[in-house]
């Protein structure tokens, strides 16, 4: 539930699925053969768009940089980067594949491919430094590993059918563990457009999503985990012969926050046990949800990041330690003021993490006796390597660092070395034009919470003008706004005399699990009234006119647009994208339904009035403000009917309300001529109602 509905066009595109390794592996649309209800598209989009969109191409654009991988020893690094720019074009064309000295990487290195026409992604080296295995895929859409070897020769490893995602070599060398659909329509997970309902709902047609592992030599298959259980991660045992995964029963889509830590003997699927289930542990974990398993060097202990999320991918909370058995499950990180993410052992007694900060992103390495801690890097800039949430890339031996950077005011570029002396090792974007907009970032406090945001501000800013601002609010709510996307898609609005301001209230991400876990059963109260503080604080540092404040969001921001205009009259206009205007029918109608009770506290058949005091139909009489609504007509997540429901909730009642359902699309939309009317759509309704 985390998805922007404010970007410009070939922003969105690019940024719906934002699942980590998600890209180059989802299989083809399962739209063939299904009947497509033909689509009016907007008819008259604002001609700034289009000039907007042309102004992206002048001057020298970024290049797009992807995965990081380093050699176990330190001195290689594997990367993604997009091809030279063609004069005149927006961007670089596709991404290529290189291997590069690690402090000094250059694309000027031959790239690495599958094959013409293939497209290159998720690079992973072997144990030995020898062989860089990665995944392909070429005309048939079909994701393969592929090997290359230390001669420079690649060949293909596996012929599978289905998808393939988080490939991760075995300690010993002889296998490449990934997530394996067979046959898969679909994308797992509750984000892709869902299969057109038919049969019997929950038993027809579920796929289940394996751990998987290919012989490093044959290329042969074998089904690492139980075919009852889907898996969403897992790690190897350092003896390479088990495994821990995190896994839940079927459907995957709806039962990740349920979901438990098992281990497995590789060879013998039906070995596979429970060690930590959180809806049964006690203490801090209880009820919480899990990610990022890894086992200490030495086997002993498991490692993994615990905390209230409200979707797979979109990782945050404390660190959590426990022997390889789940015995001894203890909090490293109790009461920490910001947001471990990602970890990687860099010994037996030391976890280095990366979190995230308010409007920053921080890098530390923490003792396992929860109290040594060694300051690292931290810089108002994101963190990525292209496997997860703030993941990086980490060599243990050389105690070297990887991973990919940007911020407001930088382009992306590789940074690497020792924890605490990073420095960018690239100059691929040093010439970059950069944004006509600037974004900053704000702090306010609000009963007793600190709360921090993004500001864009208009193109050619006057304060001497008054302007109009639209608040953006994030999906999750467990998300953020951080400082790699802060700013991302307003370049729009703010070429259109627009502030955007992009708050992360109670709920989200950046300010330790206390501060996330503050909105629970308290959905539209406390997190409205850290935004509109938020309001507040950017009207008293810029000229902004509070008599044009409009309102926008997806998914929980969807929500929040929906609500929002219950309780208050000071925004002029709203656009929802994916909302929720009832939580009680949404309980029935969802796919994901287990994401509710660790928020709400119980079931809605327990406790309906949590739910109800919540829902933005129980206060509908209350709204003056105009209302766009958009969703698509597969949403799995934020299914159509909620927002059929409060449109016809409006229009009943005479308010100015539109509703536009955009066919086969999920949760996140990918067809780009969709987008491209939800942006027209979206920029009109704004103008309409804003004058």
């Amino acid at each position: 539930m985390r998805f922007p509905v404010l970007a410009s066009t070939a922003t969105l595109a690019a940024s719906l699925l934002v699942a980590p390794n998600a890209t180059a592996q989802r299989p083809g649309s399962d739209t063939t053969n299904v009947f497509t209800p033909e689509m009016k598209f907007f008819a008259n989009p604002d001609p700034r768009i289009a000039q907007y969109e042309a102004s992206q191409g002048t001057g020298t654009p970024v290049r797009s940089i992807g995965a990081v991988e380093l050699s176990p020893d330190g001195k290689k690094i594997a990367w993604m980067v997009a091809n030279e720019p063609v004069a005149g074009a927006r961007r670089g064309g596709g991404m290529q594949l290189h291997i590069s000295p690690a402090l000094s990487p250059s694309p000027s290195e031959p790239a690495i491919s599958a094959g013409d026409g293939c497209f290159s992604s998720l690079p992973r080296w072997s144990p030995d430094g020898a062989t860089l295995a990665f995944v392909g895929t070429c005309a048939d859409h079909q994701p393969q590993i592929y090997l290359r070897n230390s001669a420079g020769k690649v060949s293909q490893l596996t012929h599978i059918k289905g998808t393939l995602t988080s490939p991760a070599w075995s300690p010993d060398g002889s296998s490449i563990g990934f997530l394996y659909v067979e046959n898969a329509t679909r994308s797992a997970g509750a984000l892709a457009a869902m299969k057109p309902p038919a049969g019997v709902i929950g038993q027809d047609g579920v796929e289940i999503q394996w751990v998987a592992a290919a012989n490093a030599k044959s290329g042969e298959i074998s089904v690492v985990t139980p075919k009852t259980l889907h898996a969403y991660e897992f790690d190897w045992a350092p003896d390479s012969k088990h495994m821990a995964f995190v896994a839940a029963n079927p459907p995957g889509e709806n039962t990740w926050w349920i979901a438990q830590m098992y281990t497995v003997a590789t060879g013998d699927p039906a070995s596979a046990k429970s060690i930590l289930n959180p809806v049964t542990a006690g203490g801090s974990l209880h009820g919480l949800q899990i990610a990022v398993p890894r086992y200490s060097p030495d086997g002993r202990n498991i490692a993994f990041i615990g905390g209230l999320m409200s979707d797979q991918g979109s990782t945050g909370g404390d660190i959590y330690l426990m022997g390889s058995d789940g015995s001894g499950l203890q909090d490293l990180t109790t009461g920490r003021k910001s947001t471990p993410v990602y970890i990687a052992w860099a010994d037996n007694d030391h976890i280095a993490f990366s979190e995230d900060q308010p409007g920053k992103s921080h890098l530390s390495v923490l003792g396992t006796n929860g109290k040594e801690l060694l300051e690292g890097w931290t810089a108002p800039q994101s963190i990525s390597s292209g496997r997860a949430s703030l993941s990086f890339s980490f060599s243990p031996s050389a105690k070297m660092v990887a991973f990919v950077s940007a911020g407001p005011d930088k382009a992306a570029e590789v940074y690497a070395g020792d924890p605490r002396g990073l420095r960018a090792v690239t100059q691929i974007n040093e010439h970059a034009t950069g944004a006509a907009s600037k974004t900053v970032s704000l702090e306010w406090e609000n009963e007793g919470f600190h709360v921090q945001g993004w500001l864009t501000l208009p193109e050619n800013y006057d304060a001497n003008k008054k302007y109009p601002m639209i608040v953006s609010v994030h999906g999750g709510p467990s998300s953020e706004v951080g400082p790699g996307n802060a700013g991302g898609g307003n370049g729009l609005y703010a070429h259109l005399g627009y502030f955007v301001l992009s708050p992360n209230p109670r709920g989200s991400y950046g300010q330790g699990e206390a501060f996330v876990q503050a909105n629970r059963k308290d959905f539209g109260y406390g997190d409205l009234r850290d935004i509109l503080k938020g309001v507040d604080t950017a009207e008293m540092k810029y000229s902004i006119d509070d008599k044009r404040l409009g309102l926008t969001g997806w998914s929980y921001g969807g929500f929040m647009s929906m609500f929002a205009i219950t309780q208050t009259n000071r925004f002029r206009a709203a656009v929802a994208g994916a909302g929720i205007s009832n939580w009680q029918s949404y309980y029935g109608e969802n796919s994901i339904d287990q994401w509710m009770v660790p928020f709400f506290g119980a079931t809605v058949y327990d406790d309906p009035a949590v739910y109800a005091k919540s829902s933005a139909i129980n206060f509908i009489n209350k709204v003056t403000t105009p209302e766009l609504i958009l969703v698509g007509d597969r949403d799995g997540e934020c299914p159509a009917p909620q927002s059929y429901e409060m449109w016809h909730a409006l229009r009943a009642l005479g308010k100015k309300t539109e509703l536009v359902v955009y066919p086969n699309e999920g949760h996140g939309f990918s067809n780009p001529a969709h987008s491209a009317d939800r942006t027209a759509r979206t920029v009109a309704w704004f103008e309409d109602n804003m004058k």
